[in-house]
């Protein structure tokens, strides 16, 4: 059922588009590029499959998501956003960024795209100074590409070439690397971390990523 806000606001609009539940969530978990059904639903355990492939069709026939067949050797189907729908990159950052300030209502993991949607998030342009390096992110079995160059951040899905320095580990860990202050050197003792490379280049890229501060009147 295609439901209307009646409204000709562009807010109105938009939320005519996405604003179904877990429609947001579909775009975040494809901003770093095509996934599989199996792979988005892997990302949002919440949703069920019934619903997710509701909003999968619903965003389809609105023009923000398309899906493909990937040519040789996968041939699997997947999901991708359109030019449309990427438009949405600046608008979920900059709503991730207000919700980073809201205080955290559950005790569950993000998962893997949304701990990198994260990173993008906060990324501390100043505390990156000149730094301008490629890592590789190998998290729970995929494989991410990280540029920082001109105090900017790039994430996306892939290996990237030639990176000075490889971390693998999974999601969970490197949000405890990054946001809760856990040693990398506890975490490469206790065997949840591996790293090849530059060390001293992780151990800097972990710094780049401060908790937002709360939003005034809420508690931390």
């Amino acid at each position: 059922m295609n439901r209307s806000y009646g409204d000709p606001c562009g807010i109105a609009r938009a939320l005519d588009v996405v604003g179904e539940r877990w429609a947001l969530l579909v775009v975040r978990e494809l901003l770093l590029g095509p996934k599989r059904f199996s792979d988005l639903h892997r990302g949002l355990p919440g949703a069920s499959q019934n619903v997710l492939s509701h909003r999968l069709r619903e965003l389809t026939d609105k023009g923000v998501v398309r899906r493909r067949r990937l040519g040789p050797p996968a041939g699997a189907w997947v999901y991708e956003l359109t030019d449309w729908g990427r438009d949405l990159e600046p608008v979920l950052l900059a709503l991730a960024r207000w919700g980073g300030r809201a205080p955290l209502t559950t005790d569950g993991e993000l998962s893997t795209d949304a701990l990198l949607i994260a990173l993008r998030t906060v990324f501390d342009a100043r505390a990156a100074g000149d730094l301008n390096a490629v890592l590789a992110l190998r998290l729970g079995g995929e494989e991410f590409g990280v540029e920082i160059g001109q105090g900017r951040i790039a994430i996306s899905r892939g290996a990237p070439a030639a990176p000075a320095a490889v971390l693998e580990t999974d999601a969970a860990t490197l949000r405890s690397l990054t946001f809760l202050g856990r040693p990398l050197g506890a975490a490469l003792t206790a065997g949840r971390v591996r790293l090849a490379g530059d060390r001293g280049l992780v151990e800097r890229f972990l710094t780049l990523f401060p908790r937002p501060s709360p939003a005034p009147g809420r508690p931390a």
